[in-house]
């Protein structure tokens, strides 16, 4: 078999391999990636100085400094627990030096001042770490 034949068709039979596991090479996940509808967690004490304020506030049930804090947060991607539209809230964390309210927030889940769990993200909900009290 030619060099380029048989480079075909090890590539070929692993896509072939790839299709019957049902697994998409691109959309792999790591083993430390969370599994769908769970998340990673970080600890409190972990979270940014503006992260250990906002839970605070949420918890003393404001003031908070943005219109938007304690809003309906829609959970749109489902990258959290799915649960009933007005389940969850979102709350900016300051972003130093930012003009806007950045892309930190914390989420929460359940009563305002006594959350179900509250989850950071620092990426704009692209990913979210349930907030573990320590």
């Amino acid at each position: 078999m030619a060099p380029l034949a048989a480079l075909k068709f090890a590539l070929t039979s692993c896509l072939l391999a790839v299709a019957v596991a049902g697994v998409s090479p691109v959309a792999a996940k790591g083993p430390t990636d969370p599994a769908p509808g769970s998340t990673a967690q970080v600890r409190l004490a972990d979270l940014p100085k503006q992260g250990r304020e906002t839970y605070e506030r949420i918890l003393q049930g404001g003031p908070f400094p943005y219109e938007k804090d304690g809003t309906v947060f829609g959970n749109r991607e489902r990258l959290l627990p799915i649960k009933n539209r007005g389940y969850y809230r979102e709350y900016t964390v300051r972003t130093p030096g930012s003009r806007t309210r950045g892309a930190r927030r914390i989420v929460c889940g359940g009563p305002p001042k006594v959350p179900d769990a509250c989850y950071y993200t620092a990426d704009h909900y692209a990913s979210f770490r349930r907030i573990v009290v320590e």
